[in-house]
């Protein structure tokens, strides 16, 4: 692994997958080392077109806490963010990236992290509960779980792949606001901007997709016409470790019906509502937040 630059609260490092891309994460340092001895480690995997900078406002609270002080880590996909895009877009599935996750667990020798994972990074948490359960110690499922409602995957299929090209960041914010408000009911134009910036890469000043557009291939073979794949054998790999499930007010992706079995299966479920949020939650405002912490605390 090798570290490209230090900022103040994080540091980026690039490693490279088992087949030879350059992968790239960011590593949020525990203000006090000798505090994160005691704290678990946090893992973040974000959703399916998302990135790292999803995680930063989280990630730097988290590890600048006054009490409890954590390590956190961010991970950008193959073809995503920062990371090289795969020539074979067939590689952009939930199972490879899952092992360019465990190369990467591996490498700075996290175990029993604490996986939170937005919507496909909770299916990879729930892929890494099967293949290698030793590598968690707690999970947080942000607006996903086992059982992917039609009508929030066919929104998402009519996205990825066809969002226009901005021409400034102006223009960026509306793209994302004309696809989000109705979903986040309470974002200001400042936070729109913020948002975009998450979502899209800078280039010269100008904002460029924060994907490889060729992703949109690996969702084309799904057939809306059939019932999604359900993932309750997978979730209930995590009945051993503590688990916490927060869902978006107005998600269209995780039913209050499957929260509800995910609660039945796993008796110490915890679960949160994010209010006048969508899929998936922004995992930014002080109520989540607060949640957060006291999950992870209860946890360590």
């Amino acid at each position: 692994m090798s570290k490209m630059t230090q900022d103040p609260g994080w540091i980026e490092n690039t490693y490279s997958s088992h087949d030879g891309l350059k992968l790239y994460s960011r590593h949020y340092p525990a203000r006090q080392a000798e505090t994160a001895q005691a704290t678990r480690p946090v893992l973040c995997l974000p959703g399916l077109t998302r990135n790292s900078n999803d995680f930063h406002v989280l990630a730097l609270h988290l590890s600048q806490n006054s009490e409890t002080p954590r390590d956190v880590y961010c991970l950008d996909y193959r073809g995503r963010g920062r990371s090289g895009y795969d020539p074979s877009w067939r590689n952009y599935s939930p199972y490879i990236e899952l092992l360019d996750t465990l190369d990467f667990m591996t490498l700075t020798t996290l175990h029993h992290a604490a996986i939170l994972g937005t919507s496909r990074g909770g299916i990879i948490a729930m892929l890494m509960a099967v293949i290698r359960p030793g590598a968690i110690g707690a999970v947080i499922l942000n607006d996903i779980g086992p059982v992917i409602e039609m009508r929030g995957l066919a929104r998402i299929i009519g996205y990825v792949g066809k969002t226009p090209a901005p021409d400034n960041w102006e223009e960026a914010a509306l793209i994302v606001r004309d696809m989000s408000a109705r979903f986040f009911t309470d974002i200001s134009d400042t936070e729109w901007m913020e948002l975009a910036r998450q979502l899209y890469m800078e280039e010269d000043g100008l904002p460029v997709p924060g994907y490889d557009p060729a992703l949109a291939n690996s969702l084309s073979e799904i057939d809306l016409a059939s019932p999604t794949p359900r993932m309750w054998p997978h979730f209930d790999a995590l009945r051993r470790v503590p688990v916490l499930v927060l869902r978006g007010e107005n998600t269209d992706v995780l039913s209050q019906e499957t929260v509800d079995e995910m609660a039945a299966r796993h008796p110490g479920l915890q679960t949160y509502e994010v209010q006048e949020e969508g899929h998936a939650p922004l995992l930014r405002d002080r109520y989540s937040l607060r949640v957060i912490d006291r999950f992870l605390a209860g946890a360590d």
